[in-house]
């Protein structure tokens, strides 16, 4: 079977060691000598190719990135499969405005809690709400923390802004393409409006809307010491592939997967080298990335396959599934193919015995 001409790659702008790779030329220097074009979807104006990003129907991509998109696309039967996880910890929180009387988990009873809807929902009905997903687990993990449910609290939707609606809040454009409003300008809108009396925000966005608010925080569930608060659409993500490049060209998914690999060790060697990377491919200021992600996130650039690692995506998946975002159930273990893995760290176990 011929190989492929390009090889695509997508993440979303939050630290992850695919994107680091990138920025590091990992990709493109292992492929060089086979004629294979390293390729981004970020980079490119085709629709078509960028909706891959959410529906990962481009041939020959890995994507790493947020849970919920590669989930919903494969509980809507895209033939995909889970290669490694990366569980990369960030701020995330519930914030309410000061004087609000919310100080802790258990003050959210009987309040109005901000859950985002999709701007173009009717336009797209078959699409999924990121947003709302994520927002919707972290207040009910919050809620959860202090024995209340769903029906302990009011529900408020908050409408999003189209894209292109109004120009003059637009971004310049960046390497990251950040020209649309910033994701959190309608839920602090309706909080300071009084529209609702909390939001959930999350990553460096999150915390810059907390700081400029001066909001308090009424639970931090980014850093939790329980795993199971801090699971969301940010952690843990999947690093997926197609399943027919899989199985038509494991060794080429072997030798990308191994430079995302490489990544996780280059970065604890080079911690604040890793810090200024994130921040080149994120476009946030490196006192930002270690505020959002922790001084030691150079530590958590590495991608596995551990038992904590797939449970969490099964709990996340278990969450949209219960909260109607999927429409039909799959299972996480059989989604996961081990093996790409699996066949470096057995070679890694070779090397060092040959060397010892």
């Amino acid at each position: 079977m011929s190989q492929p001409l390009a090889l695509w790659y997508t993440r979303c702008s939050i630290p992850t060691p695919l994107g680091v790779g990138a920025q590091l030329g990992f990709y493109r220097d292992e492929f060089a000598g086979d004629g294979i074009a390293i390729q981004s979807l970020q980079e490119s104006s085709d629709p078509a190719q960028q909706a891959s990003h959410f529906e990962h129907t481009l041939p020959h991509s890995f994507r790493l990135g947020g849970a919920v998109p590669p989930i919903w696309a494969r509980a809507r039967g895209q033939d995909t499969r889970v290669i490694a996880i990366s569980w990369i910890d960030e701020y995330q929180a519930i914030i309410a405005l000061p004087g609000s009387g919310i100080h802790a988990p258990k003050d959210l009873k009987g309040r109005r809690l901000g859950l985002p809807v999709r701007a173009d929902r009717a336009d797209r009905p078959e699409s999924v709400d990121v947003a709302r997903a994520s927002a919707l687990r972290g207040f009910l993990v919050a809620l959860e923390l202090a024995g209340l449910g769903q029906d302990d609290a009011q529900w408020v939707d908050i409408a999003g802004r189209k894209r292109g609606a109004d120009a003059s809040v637009a971004a310049p454009d960046t390497a990251v393409r950040r020209k649309h409003p910033h994701s959190y300008t309608e839920a602090a809108l309706a909080l300071v409006r009084g529209e609702v009396d909390a939001i959930y925000v999350k990553d460096v966005r999150g915390a810059e809307t907390a700081h400029l608010l001066g909001a308090q925080v009424v639970v931090d569930l980014g850093f939790h010491p329980d795993s199971y608060v801090r699971i969301n659409n940010c952690a843990p993500r999947p690093l997926t592939i197609n399943g027919a490049t899989l199985r038509e060209h494991p060794e080429l998914v072997r030798r990308f997967l191994s430079r995302v690999v490489d990544v996780g060790a280059w970065a604890r060697r080079n911690p604040a080298q890793a810090v200024t990377q994130i921040a080149a491919e994120t476009n946030w200021t490196e006192p930002w990335v270690r505020f959002a992600y922790g001084n030691d996130v150079h530590e958590h650039l590495g991608v596995d396959l551990s038992e904590r690692s797939v449970r969490g995506l099964t709990v996340f998946k278990d969450f949209l599934l219960k909260h109607g975002f999927l429409k039909a159930d799959f299972s996480i273990a059989d989604w996961i193919e081990p093996q790409p893995l699996a066949s470096l760290e057995q070679r890694a176990q070779s090397a060092e015995a040959v060397a010892a």
